[in-house]
């Protein structure tokens, strides 16, 4: 067999297990909050519980991301990190005890956090030196997350949301079959390139810091979105159907998003801030709509400015990212950057979140939202306006491919 022949196998398993992983984390995100007020926990509750999640990866995802850098081996993390979640996820479905979720819960954080990132990393260190884009592998997840929730909504009303756990594992082992198919993901870096000095350069950038900064401001009110939108559309009376139909809006057309942004987003540092200021206020107005909007229906319609929202914020920070840090540190990139709109954001997003979403009502939610990302929007003006010159790095290398 040719070593090109090999290789598309290879990308092939890569887009496959893309699919199923984002699949069977779409299922969990979409469904598990109904499955836990199933079981009889309140929103607050809900909203602190999940929000252990962002807790657990601070500390876990940059130790996930050390390991990656330092073996060189992005696959053995997915697959360790695959089938930690898998195994502890089980024992939550068979567990009744308040108590004995949320701490069940934080042991399922520590595998799943590293799954998205890791997923991330291994594609760009596949890619890297081939005629291949980032947003070519990366719609596979979202046709994964989109059409998975479509179709487990449906399942659900049949079966009740008592059996989450049926659909979930069905996709998730298929995912973790496939993980051990794998490219290793060896990139370009050497091995004697890594040292742990180098560290300094990934949090001692101040634009990155920036990034991460501004992050933090934006990601917070779609952590809230994904988090509680399901309960909204309930609360509205909209059936299990519906809040699947609501996720499938919100990732079914990310895949041409990447692909435009692929060919068209120029890879320079300056024009993608500007690009971050534009999504920022995409998503403020996207937030105020939200906020006016009081069926399903409409609510369905919305979701899909995600696929816009979330999904070019997503792939320009990724390509900035590449572009303010070192190659052989991409890995510990990505999971710094992955922490400041799912890490720091999201711990924010369950507490006050589920506080507002009971206390104060889903209309003021979204309108404080729609305002705190319109502060986003200026941040990223202001740290565009305070950049001298581009930045770059040889882990541009990555994005800077050429066209098909």
């Amino acid at each position: 067999m040719s070593g090109d022949t090999v290789q598309q196998a290879g990308f092939v398993k890569l887009k496959a297990f893309n699919f199923l992983m984002y699949g069977a984390i779409g299922i969990y995100s979409t469904f598990f909050a109904l499955y836990l007020k199933h079981i009889g926990l309140t929103t607050i509750e809900i909203g602190a519980l999940l929000s252990g999640g962002p807790v657990v990866s601070l500390i876990a995802n940059p130790i996930w991301a050390y390991w990656s850098d330092r073996l060189n081996n992005n696959r053995l993390i997915l697959i360790i990190a695959s089938i930690g979640a898998f195994a502890v996820m089980q024992g939550i479905f068979l567990i009744q005890s308040e108590s004995l979720i949320y701490g069940a819960m934080l042991v399922f954080f520590i595998f799943q956090s590293p799954l998205f990132i890791q997923s991330n990393s291994l594609i760009l260190s596949v890619i890297a030196g081939t005629g291949y884009k980032f947003g070519s592998f990366r719609q596979w997840g979202s046709l994964g997350w989109a059409v998975s929730a479509a179709a487990a909504g449906p399942v659900i009303g049949k079966i009740g949301i008592g059996q989450l756990w049926i659909i979930f594992d069905v996709v998730m082992i298929l995912s973790i079959l496939f993980a051990f198919t794998l490219p290793r993901g060896s990139g370009s870096r050497k091995q004697d390139s890594f040292s742990n000095a180098g560290y300094r350069r990934v949090f001692m950038n101040p634009q990155f810091l920036a990034l991460l900064l501004i992050g933090i401001l934006v990601s917070v009110p779609n952590i809230i979105n994904q988090t509680f939108v399901g309960l909204h559309i309930k609360d509205l009376g909209g059936s299990d159907s519906a809040v699947g139909w609501s996720v499938f809006a919100t990732a079914i057309l990310e895949a041409p998003v990447f692909l435009l942004l692929d060919r068209y987003l120029k890879n320079d540092t300056k024009p993608m801030v500007v690009w971050m200021a534009v999504v920022s206020l995409l998503y403020s107005v996207r937030w105020l709509l939200m906020s006016l909007t009081g069926n399903p229906l409409g609510i369905i319609a919305i979701q899909l400015m995600h696929c816009v929202t979330f999904g070019a914020y997503y792939y320009i920070g990724t390509r900035l990212t590449t572009r303010l840090i070192p190659h052989e540190y991409l890995s510990t990139g990505q999971a710094v950057y992955g922490l400041s709109w799912s890490g720091a954001s999201g711990i924010i997003a369950g507490t006050l979140g589920g506080w507002m979403f009971q206390e104060l009502g889903t209309r003021t939610l979204y309108q404080i939202s729609a305002g705190v990302t319109l502060l986003g929007m200026v941040a990223f003006l202001v740290m565009f306006k305070m950049m001298k010159t581009p930045s770059s790095s040889a882990s541009a290398q990555a994005f800077s491919i050429s066209e098909d």
